[in-house]
């Protein structure tokens, strides 16, 4: 089982992020962080990189739900979105399979709340 859901988009970097941020709105999801990866990386480091922003998605209602299964489920919230311009110019928007919680958790009762938070998360991607 892969950790994550990914797909190519057809467009630029900026347009990808702004779409991957309505579509999570639209299956909602809501933003709670952004990191600019690349801003952060040249700050710290002074290192180049490419353009690379990870978005902290949370649903209120997977959320909530898991929450009351797994007290610590916390540690692996927001479901994380990322947004990368790959080297040779190929955008990809990948996101955490949130079914991946009820697994790293070995939380039965979490299988059936991560399995519908990963089916909207595929939704989700699929949309772009």
């Amino acid at each position: 089982m892969s950790y994550h859901i990914s797909r190519f988009v057809d467009c630029g970097f900026d347009e990808a992020l702004e779409r991957a941020t309505a579509a999570l709105a639209a299956h909602g999801f809501g933003v709670l962080t952004e990191i600019d990866a690349r801003a952060t990386l040249k700050q710290k480091l002074d290192m180049d990189f490419r353009p690379y922003r990870i978005l902290g998605a949370c649903n209120p209602q997977f959320a909530g739900r898991a929450l009351t299964l797994e007290d610590k489920i916390g540690v692996l919230m927001p479901c994380n979105v990322v947004v990368q311009q790959h080297d040779d110019g190929r955008v990809e928007v990948s996101a955490m399979d949130p079914a991946m919680m009820a697994q790293a958790t070995g939380n039965e009762a979490l299988a059936e709340v991560s399995a519908h938070a990963g089916e909207a998360m595929r939704r989700v991607i699929e949309s772009l």
